[in-house]
């Protein structure tokens, strides 16, 4: 499947891990930040959705809780292309002219700063997601897995956070105090949640 916006962009889950990294280290300006937080989610979610599987015994919900994690995982995945894409239209309205009308210049950039805006709300929001199973499933699930479930909620709380800092970057100077208080709230939920699965592992 292909998530890229234009045939002359790599589509990012299609390449190899390798690949990525080099993409992510080119001088280019995406994939950059974004991506990685929805990779760092992604990863904490697909941890889920092992350790889940592996919980059966200890579980009665583990089925249904591997199958959110596993969408929730896709979910953050398709994230990773998705906010590349959104920065790309950002530099190109960045790119554009400022003659013959700067005002339709800068509307067109803060336009395109508040749609690169969804993308890292969105990964914050998945990450707190996954950050509430990772920990449910290292107090309740398989002891043997618990390093896997409190690695995921780390995981899924740094990229939460490094998203929701994305966010706050491109709400710079535009008023949107609903979407300031949204991300708040959920890091504030991610933060409770990565600290029960932390506290798992705490003397």
């Amino acid at each position: 499947m292909r998530l890229s916006g234009s045939a002359d962009e790599p589509a990012y889950l299609e390449t190899a891990l390798g690949s990525f990294l080099e993409f992510v280290s080119a001088a280019e300006p995406a994939p950059a930040g974004g991506s990685a937080a929805a990779i760092a989610v992604a990863l904490a979610a697909g941890l889920c959705v092992m350790a889940a599987r592996l919980s059966t015994r200890q579980m009665s919900d583990a089925p249904d809780l591997a199958a959110t994690a596993e969408q929730l995982r896709d979910r953050a995945a398709a994230l990773c292309q998705a906010d590349a894409d959104a920065y790309r239209r950002v530099m190109a309205a960045l790119h554009e002219p400022c003659e013959p009308d700067p005002q339709d210049r800068q509307r067109q950039i803060a336009a395109a700063l508040l749609e690169a805006t969804d993308v890292p709300l969105e990964v914050v929001e998945t990450g707190a997601s996954v950050a509430g199973l990772a920990a449910r499933i290292a107090e309740c699930g398989n002891p043997d897995l618990l390093g896997d479930a409190v690695t995921a909620a780390l995981l899924a709380e740094s990229g939460a956070r490094a998203a929701a800092a994305l966010v706050l970057i491109n709400l710079k100077g535009l008023q949107d105090d609903d979407r300031r208080n949204r991300v708040a709230k959920l890091i504030e939920e991610t933060a409770e949640s990565a600290g029960r699965a932390r506290r798992r592992v705490e003397p």
